[in-house]
């Protein structure tokens, strides 16, 4: 757990200084979210360690709390800020970036880790920050469509080999919109309870009217900038950690369950420790109830990206240098996979 704590608390404490500070926290947060972690990522003494079989991991819950709750201080302070004119040019730039980079990577893998918890408060957490986010819908699409059809083509945020990156965001989006409210409308019917698409449409109007009130249309744009940006690299994330894997069909018209080899891993100590063990997806989606320090990384079972999540993604942003580097491999994993039996990965 100190790993996590030191690498996430270590951004939370740049990112607050630049805004009260202003100057070059706001530069330093920049640099630590993206130069800092690239070298860190190189050093091999760093790499995130596995977790032994039955060994005993800690929940990770309070650094989750902790960082669920400074989301909401940085994302609104920031759009207030930001939207201010106070800064500098300069410093108005890197705290964008910064506080966007953040918010993508950090929050998003919090936020996701949060919705996966079993007691209704950290999950009602996890629940505001996507709302924050003006992405509410992501916490219903997320457990009710993608962990059950993932790696098929039922599923909007699975990637199809050879598909661009551009082209999936829009089809992702709108996509899991619909599908996550046909589930949850599903549920509402059964359950006679408030339809949770009304929730979080709520909140997204209060979190607009609130700081349009406050900051006036300057911080409004800010905030909806911080909020696309965020949800881009959501999108980014699930299109690298499932791109062009899919699930093979077996007898009976039947898919075969999802496994080691249908998501695409990294194996990175610091952008991992940042991203709370987001990039060790094969085992969340084997477990998705398992805490993040607990994850295990199975370098011969998963397929493993050449690079860092955060560096895979700026690939992605360019398809055509995306299939260069990746199309071969998924097909070569994909060929490979067939004529191998699926490792199980259980409690």
């Amino acid at each position: 757990m100190t790993r996590f704590t030191i690498i996430t608390l270590t951004l939370v404490a740049l990112l607050a200084a630049g805004l009260v500070l202003g100057g070059g926290y706001a530069g330093a947060a920049l640099f630590y979210i993206t130069v800092f972690t690239f070298f860190m990522d190189k050093i091999a003494g760093l790499a995130a360690p596995d977790a032994p079989e039955g060994a005993e991991f800690p929940a990770g819950l309070g650094l989750s709390v902790v960082l669920g709750l400074v989301h909401f201080p940085l994302l609104f302070g920031g759009a207030l800020t930001i939207g201010s004119g106070r800064l500098e040019a300069w410093e108005g730039v890197a705290l964008f970036f910064g506080l966007a980079l953040f918010l993508g990577q950090v929050s998003n893998s919090n936020a996701h880790e949060l919705i996966h918890r079993g007691a209704r408060a950290p999950r009602a957490l996890g629940v505001a920050v996507y709302t924050s986010l003006l992405f509410g819908h992501h916490a219903s699409a997320h457990r009710l469509v993608h962990h059950v059809h993932a790696a098929t083509d039922r599923d909007p945020n699975t990637a199809r080999l050879g598909e661009g990156f551009w082209r999936y965001a829009a089809r992702a989006w709108a996509g899991s919109f619909r599908q996550g409210f046909r589930a949850e409308q599903a549920l509402s019917a059964r359950k006679r309870r408030l339809h949770p698409y009304a929730i979080y449409g709520g909140g997204a109007l209060a979190a607009l009217v609130g700081v349009g009130l406050l900051g006036g249309p300057s911080a409004l744009l800010a905030y909806v900038a911080l909020c696309i940006y965020a949800q881009l690299q959501l999108l980014l994330s699930d299109y690298v950690q499932h791109y062009g894997l899919m699930r093979a069909p077996r007898e009976g018209g039947r898919l075969e369950p999802m496994g080691a080899r249908h998501s695409w891993n990294a194996r990175q100590g610091f952008s991992s420790g940042l991203m709370l063990n987001a990039p060790r997806h094969s085992d969340h989606h084997a477990n998705p109830g398992r805490a993040y320090p607990g994850l295990r990384l199975d370098r011969e079972a998963m397929p493993i990206l050449p690079h860092s999540l955060p560096v895979m993604a700026v690939l992605a942003l360019v398809p055509p240098l995306w299939r260069r580097v990746m199309d071969r491999r998924a097909r070569a994993w994909t060929r490979a996979a067939s004529f191998a039996p699926e490792p199980v990965l259980a409690e």
